[in-house]
């Protein structure tokens, strides 16, 4: 492999503090394919960076998502480092990231945050939320994965074409994770050294908005990866709300007060849940057989070619 066929992707808004230099430190490593998609930053980030040499593109929409989506649509390269503008990340740590995707054994790369952490990188609030999300996402989607919202990977060209990406926000990362699980890409870890932001630079993620969207994204794209995990939750929930209005109907019926609505409601909640618990066993043996049949035409095309 050349550098240059390796395109560093950095997505910006309002990183002037620190974007020429990680340009620097990037060309310092030996890559000078660096090309930088900017969301109208009004720090001047974009005019810093085509001073330090990088190809400018400014993002049509807004959110890092949206960003991201274009910038896949431009690349040509073979291979992709994706890192944010924001300092938090090494550019020797680069050809960390590449390693297993040149050694064939990835093909998409993530840098694991959460074992080589400064002090200060993360609060604790991002902290437990960033290992509750991860907790989420192994349950939902049965692959264990230490960091999906890492914002420096590694892809081939052929991966990123494979993505259908939607979302616009910061919930990108967790949907591209999903992705290369659900085209069945070859995903692996590294660890990597996670900085504090600069001070002069100030976090565009709020913890907990932020956090119940990446949650929510985890858990509808579930609904054809894992049916059962999808439809138990929404049956857990109206099971449990049927219990708690029936230990109340039972504990007023003892005291002489009977309500007949609520006994009612209490049996729907209950059908209901049961319903949903069905759905879910049904959806996970139709995605099983979906599966076994996609396995099976795909070994028979090998076989043919």
């Amino acid at each position: 492999m050349n550098n240059a066929d390796v395109c560093i992707l950095i997505p910006t808004l309002n990183e002037a503090a620190t974007i020429g230099e990680l340009i620097k430190d990037f060309k310092k490593e030996g890559f000078s394919n660096i090309f930088v998609i900017d969301g109208n930053s009004r720090d001047g980030t974009a005019r810093i960076a085509e001073a330090e040499g990088a190809k400018v593109v400014l993002q049509t929409g807004r959110g890092k998502g949206q960003a991201m989506i274009q910038a896949f649509e431009l690349i040509e390269s073979p291979y992709v480092i994706m890192v944010d503008g924001d300092g938090t990340y090494l550019a020797r740590e680069a050809p960390s990231l590449l390693e297993p995707i040149l050694e064939g054994r990835a093909d998409h790369v993530i840098g694991n945050r959460l074992e080589k952490y400064s002090p200060g990188a993360f609060t604790k609030l991002n902290l437990v939320g960033n290992r509750l999300i991860n907790i989420l996402f192994d349950i939902a989607y049965s692959v264990q994965l230490r960091d999906i919202l890492s914002g420096y990977r590694a892809f081939t060209l052929e991966s990123i074409r494979e993505l259908e990406l939607n979302k616009t926000g910061f919930e990108i990362e967790t949907e591209v994770s999903v992705e290369c699980v659900l085209k069945k890409q070859r995903v692996e870890e590294v660890p990597i050294t996670y900085l504090p932001r600069s001070k002069q630079g100030a976090t565009k993620l709020n913890p907990v908005k932020d956090g119940i969207k990446i949650g929510s994204t985890i858990y509808r794209l579930a609904k054809v990866h894992n049916p059962m995990f999808y439809f138990g939750i929404i049956g857990f929930v109206f099971i449990l709300a049927g219990m708690l209005t029936g230990t109340y109907v039972v504990v007023e019926w003892f005291s002489d007060i009977t309500h007949v609505l609520l006994s009612v409601l209490t049996t729907l909640f209950i059908i209901f849940g049961l319903q949903m618990f069905i759905f879910g066993m049904l959806s996970d043996l139709i995605v099983t057989l979906h599966r076994q049949t996609v396995s099976l035409i795909q070994e028979k095309n090998r076989q043919n070619k």
